[in-house]
């Protein structure tokens, strides 16, 4: 558990694995890396002094170089209206332009506790987007630090409450949505958009502004609001309903059966 988890500024993991031959009914454990996946340092402690961890050299990495593709569609979010979410169509890209919420697990709690006891919410979700993301301090000249997408799956069981109670009329995150949140996106006519995963560095790049307006205690599961400029993002459930995490492994399972297999 470290500071992209339940809050603090270091983490440490420390694992030692012995492997032996064994059988599924023997329960083994899997381990799968994931948000940590590159995100880690390594060194070894000999007890004669402070770990040197050298900092990588830049020249290491390659130029990344973005660019628009020429079909996306630019979106106003600031003006962004019910109508214009529903034109919106699975797999069909788009460049956000104005101002997002963010809002990931706590903050959703939160709201949900405040709305079962009738009590106003300190932001106005009416219209808006948000964001599943909980970006990482920024650092020198920065204006937010790494802040890629979050598991959408995980806001599932609010999304009937924020589409149905706040007027939100989109979100943002990444992977699948269940049957549950689809349903509420379907019966309210709203859409769920995918971000780059595992990239968060540049989609922090599109990010102008950022100010905490809601919950400030909870720290990087704050609400924020940010000021985007050609955030790409890709709608992965659109307002009927229709998700591309069905569509498209059905798509590929059909181009897959018409490939002819050679049987020696």
């Amino acid at each position: 558990m470290g500071p992209k988890v339940r809050g603090g500024v270091a983490w440490v993991i420390d694992g030692q694995f012995s492997d032996y031959p064994t059988h599924a009914a023997s329960l083994p454990v899997a381990i799968i890396p994931n948000g940590a996946a590159t995100r880690n340092a390594h060194f070894r402690l000999d007890g004669s002094g402070i770990a040197n961890l050298a900092a990588p050299a830049l020249a290491d990495w390659p130029e990344v170089h973005w660019s628009p593709a020429p079909e996306s569609r630019r979106i106003d979010v600031d003006a962004l209206t019910p109508a214009e979410v529903a034109s919106w169509k699975p797999g069909e890209r788009l460049l956000l332009k104005g101002r997002i919420l963010t809002a990931r697990d706590a903050a959703h709690q939160r709201i949900a506790d405040m709305l079962a006891r009738g009590e106003p919410l300190p932001v106005d979700f009416a219209n808006r987007i948000v964001y599943y993301v909980g970006p990482v301090d920024p650092v020198r000249n920065e204006v937010v630090g790494p802040a890629g997408p979050t598991t959408a799956t995980r806001m599932d069981k609010f999304t009937e409450l924020m589409l149905s109670k706040t007027g939100l009329i989109a979100m943002i995150g990444k992977a699948e949505r269940g049957p549950v949140a689809i349903e509420a996106i379907r019966r309210h006519r709203a859409a769920y958009l995918i971000a780059v995963g595992g990239a968060a560095y540049l989609v922090s790049r599109a990010i102008r502004h950022s100010r905490i307006v809601a919950f400030a205690d909870l720290g990087m599961e704050a609400i924020y609001e940010f000021d985007v400029v050609d955030m790409p993002v890709t709608v992965a459930v659109d307002a009927t309903g229709q998700s591309v995490h069905e569509t498209g492994p059905r798509e590929w399972r059909r181009r897959i059966g018409r490939i002819p297999v050679a049987i020696a």
